[in-house]
């Protein structure tokens, strides 16, 4: 495995088209990986929440055990 070093080396070797487009694929992995970890902790969540982990809560208490 390359380190980050490593790849940032190989992606200035790259045309500046190629850059572009490499950052592009990048966000938009990230993003998908983002979102499935999304999916994953509101799938818990709702687990939980079944389990009776947890309670349904307004904003105003959310907000006031944050703070507190």
């Amino acid at each position: 495995m390359k380190t980050f070093a490593q790849v940032l080396e190989s992606a200035d070797q790259l045309p500046v088209d190629e850059q572009e487009s490499l950052v592009t694929v990048l966000q938009l992995r990230v993003a998908e990986t983002r979102r499935l970890e999304l999916i994953e902790a509101v799938k818990e969540a709702r687990d939980q929440f079944k389990q009776g982990g947890c309670r349904p809560a307004n904003p105003r208490e959310i907000m006031r055990r944050i703070l507190a």
